[in-house]
């Protein structure tokens, strides 16, 4: 019953943001997801705080629209049906680039603002650089995995190597390609390493140290091969017309949050948030990088 009542509460929640375009006083906070009801969950308590504390600019109401894609959700965007959107990095470049949504904030998850990635293969593969995968093949996470996807694709292409997707971990690419699959998972990706099903991996530093990752019965055999720059781990996001004053305040109400024990449970909830943090000089550097490298993905090997 309880599970039926929350699924017509989400519908209802879902129906009334999208007629939400004209409404002045409402903020919609939006989420690209493939599981609606947990994240409507973790999206919940956080705009239930933020509400209140925005009445002196006009809002007295919070709703949330879910997207089940980048494109939906850049559609939302554009068409002004979502105010603020919360992602990794890769997919708010996406939106940056498809919708002129812009950076409002950092977003701190378990005390990690910024992370990397690391390129990994067996210390007996004979790969020692980036170089070296010409010819071979590389498991990637998943086609919207920030850190093995995205980053990883972004520096093989701007060493000008040719990458060509394979059919299975049988497969091998043409001469001279570097041939990549999807794994799914990063422990998919480190046992595909390990059983040398490919030749190469790639996960986020912190993936890397984590042992339901990287077990450490693998990573006795592994030795990191390259690391990249480090880039934001997400970004909160907001449509490019969002009316001036509203911005301002959400971004106040947000950094903030960190201090105030009201928001402690709703902070968590969020993702494990811990802060909102302000984008510097070398976070617009590395968030338009990384926008560019997506654009060049997307030009070039999809």
């Amino acid at each position: 019953m309880c599970r039926l009542l929350l699924a017509s509460l989400l519908g209802f929640a879902f129906s009334q943001a999208a007629m939400a375009d004209d409404d002045g006083h409402v903020l919609v906070l939006g989420r690209i997801s493939d599981n609606p009801q947990a994240h409507y969950e973790q999206l919940k308590p956080l705009l239930d705080y933020v509400v209140p504390r925005m009445r002196d600019v006009g809002i007295t109401e919070g709703r949330i629209l879910m997207a089940r894609d980048a494109q939906q959700m850049a559609s939302y965007l554009r068409r002004g049906r979502v105010d603020w959107v919360t992602e990794t990095a890769g997919t708010a470049m996406q939106l940056q680039q498809g919708a002129h949504a812009q950076p409002l904030l950092l977003t701190e998850r378990n005390g990690v603002n910024r992370y990397h990635t690391v390129f990994f293969a067996r210390r007996d593969s004979g790969i020692d650089s980036l170089k070296d995968l010409r010819g071979r093949s590389i498991a990637f996470q998943n086609a919207a995995s920030t850190s093995a996807y995205f980053v990883p694709a972004t520096e093989i292409l701007r060493l000008d190597l040719p990458m060509e997707i394979l059919l299975s971990p049988m497969d091998r690419p043409p001469a001279g390609s570097v041939g990549y699959l999807f794994a799914r998972s990063e422990l998919n990706i480190s046992t595909w390493v390990d059983k040398r099903l490919v030749d190469a991996g790639v996960m986020s530093n912190l993936d890397w140290d984590n042992p339901r990752r990287m077990p450490p019965a693998y990573r006795r055999a592994m030795k990191i091969v390259h690391q990249t720059n480090d880039y934001p781990r997400a970004v909160e996001m907001v449509r490019a017309d969002l009316d001036a004053r509203v911005r301002d305040r959400l971004r106040e109400v947000l950094v903030e949050a960190a201090n105030d024990p009201d928001a402690r449970e709703p902070l968590l909830r969020f993702f494990k948030t811990t802060r909102f943090l302000p984008i510097d000089a070398q976070d617009v550097q590395a968030l338009d990088a990384l926008r560019k490298g997506i654009v060049r993905v997307g030009q070039q090997i999809e």
